[in-house]
């Protein structure tokens, strides 16, 4: 048994070899020389005492081979001989170690790249302890699409539920905030009740979490920082807690900051956390206005999210009694874990990626196992050698898998320079939405997984040339016909043609389906049309008449502006534009009926100013757009659009019927119809929803506004007018500005980006196919230069030997493409929930899919081809 230390000093002595031999040598040597001159003084010649010492002393390098495993580590002197042995043949061979390793350095690159942003979707631990024990919770409801809670009901719930060690609440999403002393700024500010941070057990890096004192409406303004703004702000002032900031025009006190890694669990946004500051005395009431939040849970230990909703039921229950009874079914009870709640859609599309990514590393491997195999073939002699001269099968396999290992870490380095550029292309490109790609990096966690495959790879390719038996026949200079060897290639090229048709597959489907969305008419006319979206602070602006007259005045200055043929204004603006809504239900129109089971849905609505129409490019349909009039406070009229106008009353003309919403009795007359917008997105059928005129109103919220201003003009000469317009009025006041046509685009922006990735891993593999095919028809062609003299001396023409090796390669690609076809068919029902107006099994796709592959294959294999229509019989039949 080797104690620790001296296992030590023997590795030790690897690094000091060179060393240790010249010491050993010169030892043996001192040994000699005294056995010669002992043999000398006994009467015998030089030479002769020279041989007998030999004789006497034995085998020097049989002694040199007992003393280093004796001294050394047998198995690490072996393995770095055989690197050695393996780094001179690369360096014979510079062609092939340079392709083998590029071609390794594209899978393994890609799929690092695309490992880096998948990892922290699906595999890494979010930024809490015990992260898998974190839960959303609440209930489902047609008007959102997640989760949430009542105020009135949360607070009920907290004390008395059961299957949580805490509960806590936060507001959706982020509001503004500015920051109003020196060099203001306007701040994104979470807001979170006091239980949020031991929830999460987060803790502030200074100071300390909120107290529930803090937590009341009402109460002394407290603040935690986020790092980035502790750091970019206050330049990590050690002593800022305890000191004041003017938030929002009020003083609010910071008493703490928090950890670089914070995030909410909702993703939004926080330079600054603040108290929910939830008033619990709020009622139940029909008009009470009830606060809606986000509740998030720690679950005991032991505890499963269907045990949690189970336990939960009898609150639902009784929160149901407050819910009136025809909305009731339409209502249901949630519990997700908190990765659910944040990965959301992106789950299927990572895995796709993934999945896609992995068939391109297929491709690369197996495209250098015949590499590896074509260079296997031409030292099949060497090895039959090695046997001869007593290296065991094991020390065979030993030494050629630690050249594909060598030739795998190399691709693995080399591919961490394509991830990185990849990874910075997948993001410039990246939609909003996916969840924490702005943090994917190269970091130690993805290169441990970069240098796990690049083992893997290695082991992959190598394995089949590692495996192989040296025949004995070659050293009586026979030569390998290798039958196996060229089935293993000919199926290695199969297989890379039927992963590349399944990828080319994907990537069409994908592309069809973002020319589909593209293509889809929106109801309005985007070009030439620019959007300023304007923000108006509520402490600068608390009442509606102030926010009125800003943009009144606003408004009045912009329409002097050269070249501005349209000026219409919103409180929100299609497509996929935020928007205030009521339910169907509460919608009534005299003499039509009344919709009572359930709620009907939401229908939005929007205040608009009567250029809005005509700006935006919204045809009216029947009767009239709004004019000037429509906004004296004796007029209230009301526009439908057209799903709204058939839903309430089909088959008749609307114009001039009453109508009214929710629960003021405020009548309105219908004074026209406009033809249906998209606003839920492209691929959602256009929402109905009716217009109110821009002018006071209790339902109103002004303090946004979307500008639209139709002009041929330069966009961003229009822009840096409407920025000093606003300054002029307001210089503290926000301008995001946008084209419509930009706008729209984002709506694109994540099937296209699945589309952008899936094709660029659909080239790569169709290229590495080809590569291969070129590579195995050329190695084919040369190893048949005699056969084909032969036939060509025995009266083949150039034509017939092409046709012998193409049909030769028909048959691989023909086999492949069946395989291919198969895959692509049970591979395409997974990107189903990706495509739009797109069969899965669109035949004309996959039909076009497998015409590319073949004219790709058909040309990689006729290059080589042409090469055995020119052998020359007697050069052939003196071959070798």
């Amino acid at each position: 048994m080797i104690s620790l230390r001296s296992w030590l000093s023997r590795l030790l002595g690897i690094f000091r070899r060179s060393r240790r031999d010249s010491e050993l040598n010169a030892e043996l040597q001192a040994h000699l020389d005294l056995l010669t001159a002992e043999n000398i003084r006994r009467g015998l010649s030089p030479r002769e005492a020279r041989e007998a010492a030999h004789r006497e002393f034995g085998g020097v390098e049989q002694t040199k081979k007992a003393y280093r495993e004796q001294h050394g580590l047998p198995f690490i002197d072996t393995l770095l001989q055989d690197l050695r042995f393996a780094l001179r043949m690369l360096a014979k061979k510079p062609g092939f170690a340079v392709v083998a390793i590029l071609t390794l350095a594209v899978g393994i690159g890609a799929t690092s790249a695309v490992f880096s942003v998948v990892d922290r979707i699906l595999f890494r631990n979010l930024p809490y302890p015990q992260d898998e024990r974190l839960v959303s919770f609440g209930v489902m409801a047609p008007f959102d699409s997640r989760e949430f809670m009542l105020g009135p009901d949360f607070v009920d719930w907290r004390p008395r539920q059961a299957p949580f060690e805490s509960i806590t609440a936060v507001e959706p999403g982020s509001v503004d905030c500015d920051l109003t002393e020196q060099n203001p700024a306007r701040l994104s500010c979470g807001q979170a009740d006091a239980a949020f941070l031991p929830t999460f057990r987060i803790q502030p890096i200074l100071g300390r979490n909120f107290t529930r004192d803090e937590d009341r409406p009402n109460a002394p303004r407290v603040a935690l920082l986020s790092y980035g703004l502790w750091r970019s702000r206050f330049a990590g002032d050690p002593q800022i807690v305890g000191k004041s900031l003017s938030l929002d025009g009020k003083p609010a006190l910071i008493i703490g900051v928090l950890p670089a890694d914070f995030e909410m669990p909702t993703l939004a946004r926080a330079d600054l956390l603040l108290p929910l500051a939830l008033d619990e005395s709020t009622g139940r009431g029909p008009d009470a206005r009830q606060r809606i939040v986000r509740a998030f849970a720690r679950l005991k230990p032991g505890i499963t999210q269907t045990q949690a909703a189970a336990m939960l039921q009898p609150l639902y229950q009784e929160s149901l009694n407050y819910v009136p009874q025809q909305f009731r079914k339409e209502v249901s009870l949630r519990v997700r874990s908190l990765r659910d709640r944040q990965v959301g859609d992106s789950r299927t599309a990572s895995w796709i990626l993934l999945g896609a990514v992995l068939s391109v590393l297929l491709v690369a491997c197996t495209n250098v196992a015949n590499l590896v195999l074509a260079r296997a073939t031409g030292r099949q002699r060497e090895l039959a050698v090695r046997a001869a001269l007593g290296a065991s099968r094991a020390r065979l396999i030993r030494q050629t898998l630690t050249e594909s290992l060598l030739l795998g870490i190399l691709g693995g380095a080399a591919g961490c320079w394509i991830a990185y550029m990849l990874l910075g292309l997948f993001v410039s490109i990246a939609p909003d939405g996916i969840p924490r790609l702005q943090q994917a990096t190269l970091d130690l966690r993805v290169l441990v997984f970069t240098l796990g495959i690049s083992l893997v790879s290695g082991i992959v390719f190598g394995l089949a040339p590692a495996t192989r038996q040296p025949e004995p026949d070659l050293l009586a200079g026979k030569e390998s016909r290798a039958t196996t060897r060229n089935f293993l290639r000919q199926t290695l090229v199969t297989a890379q043609i039927a992963v590349s048709l399944v990828l080319l597959a994907g990537a069409g489907l994908l592309l069809r389906s973002l020319w589909k969305l593209q293509s889809v008419p929106l109801g309005m006319d985007t070009q030439s049309l620019i959007a300023a979206q304007i923000d108006l602070a509520e402490y600068r602006y608390p009442q509606q008449p102030q926010q009125l007259e800003f943009f009144r005045e606003l408004e009045t200055r912009l329409a002097k502006l050269p070249g501005v043929s349209a000026l219409g204004l919103s409180d929100s603006l299609p497509p996929s534009g935020g928007m205030q809504a009521t339910f169907l239900s509460s919608i009534e129109v005299p003499g039509q009926p009344r919709f009572s089971d359930g709620t009907g849905g939401m229908i939005g609505y929007r205040f608009v100013t009567p250029d809005y129409f005509s700006a935006l490019g919204i045809r009216i349909l029947s009767g009239r757009a709004f004019r000037a009039e429509d906004i004296s406070a004796n007029s209230n009229p009301v526009i439908l659009s057209e799903a709204l106008a058939k839903r309430l009353l089909p088959g008749a003309n609307p114009v001039g019927k009453s109508f009214f919403f929710a629960n003021r009795k405020t009548w309105r007359t219908i004074v026209g119809v406009a033809a249906d917008v998209k606003n839920g997105g492209l691929t959602a059928a256009a929402d109905p929803e009716f217009y109110l005129p821009w002018k006071p109103e209790p339902e109103g919220y002004f303090r946004r506004g979307h500008l639209l201003l139709r002009t041929p003009q330069n966009p961003q000469a229009l822009a840096r007018w409407v920025r000093s317009e606003v300054a002029a009025i307001d210089p503290t006041v926000p301008v995001t500005i946008e084209t419509m046509s930009q706008r729209v685009g984002k709506l694109a922006h994540r099937p296209r980006f699945n589309a952008i990735l899936l094709s660029i891993f659909a080239a790569m593999g169709v290229l590495l196919a080809a590569i291969g095919m070129y590579g195995v028809v050329g190695f084919l062609v040369a190893q048949q230069t005699r056969e084909i003299g032969v036939r060509m001396a025995l009266g083949a023409t150039p034509q017939g030997i092409l046709r012998l090796v193409l049909s030769s390669v028909a048959r691989w690609t023909i086999s492949g493409a069946a395989l291919g076809l198969l895959g692509a068919w049970l591979c395409s029902r997974l990107l189903e929930s990706l495509l739009f107006q797109v069969h899965a099994h669109d035949p004309l796709l996959l039909g076009l899919a497998l015409l590319i592959l073949l004219a790709v294959a058909f040309l990689a294999a006729w290059l080589p081809a042409r090469r055995a229509m020119r052998v020359d019989p007697m050069v052939a039949l003196r071959y070798e």
